[in-house]
């Protein structure tokens, strides 16, 4: 069972978490013509390849290092809120790890809440306004608690990913109430929310990952 992270698990996580943005780029597509513009897998997928030839062309000496690099990548390369969103996760994930080239499970916690965090900075989100927010807010306390019974990294990954599936599974019935999504007001009932969705795609690719 792993008991820290290298720079090289990091990077295995973004790539993994690329190649399943790749398989389910039509998905996320579909769930966003619902209540969005139709495009959340196709910038999504386009950051993600972009932030893979980032990896392929530059070494990165420690996880912050190339995490920062993830973040800048995604801000510059993807379109909507989501580069701006999941860059912002990264770059705050990226400073919680600053001089560290181990991560165990109590500074991966650390991180995982500063990016957090800085999504709801940039996006004003709260819980139930149909967003990312309500597959990560549950992740985390599912993290924590795993982490607080002295489970490893592994094991506190899985507890996230799960509880970030039903987080996601309950956007459904819910009304957005931020973004292009709330524009449709009661209409945005019945449709799962794709950042929420991708959202949690991230955490089983770390749960896979990082394990």
């Amino acid at each position: 069972m792993a008991t820290s992270l290298s720079t090289d698990a990091f990077a295995g996580w973004l790539r993994d978490f690329a190649a399943v943005i790749h398989r389910d780029a039509a998905l996320l597509n579909g769930l966003d013509a619902k209540i969005g513009d139709a495009d959340h897998g196709t910038n999504m997928d386009r950051g993600m390849a972009a932030v893979v030839k980032a990896l392929d062309s530059t070494e990165f000496d420690t996880p912050d290092a190339l995490l920062k690099k993830a973040g800048m990548t995604l801000v510059s390369t993807v379109g909507g809120a989501s580069g701006p969103l999941y860059g912002t996760f990264f770059l705050r994930f990226a400073s919680a790890l600053q001089g560290h080239s181990d991560v165990g499970v109590a500074g991966l916690g650390q991180a995982l809440r500063a990016g957090v965090e800085g999504i709801v900075s940039r996006g004003k989100a709260d819980l139930q306004d149909k967003t990312m927010y309500d597959a990560l807010a549950p992740a985390l306390e599912a993290f924590d608690r795993a982490a607080g019974k002295g489970e490893d990294v592994g094991e506190a990954l899985s507890a996230a990913a799960t509880a970030a599936a039903k987080g996601r599974d309950d956007t459904v019935p819910l009304v957005a109430r931020k973004g292009r999504a709330s524009y449709l007001g009661e209409r945005s009932i019945g449709h799962q929310d794709p950042g929420a969705t991708s959202s949690t795609l991230l955490l089983e690719s770390a749960a896979t990952t990082l394990s």
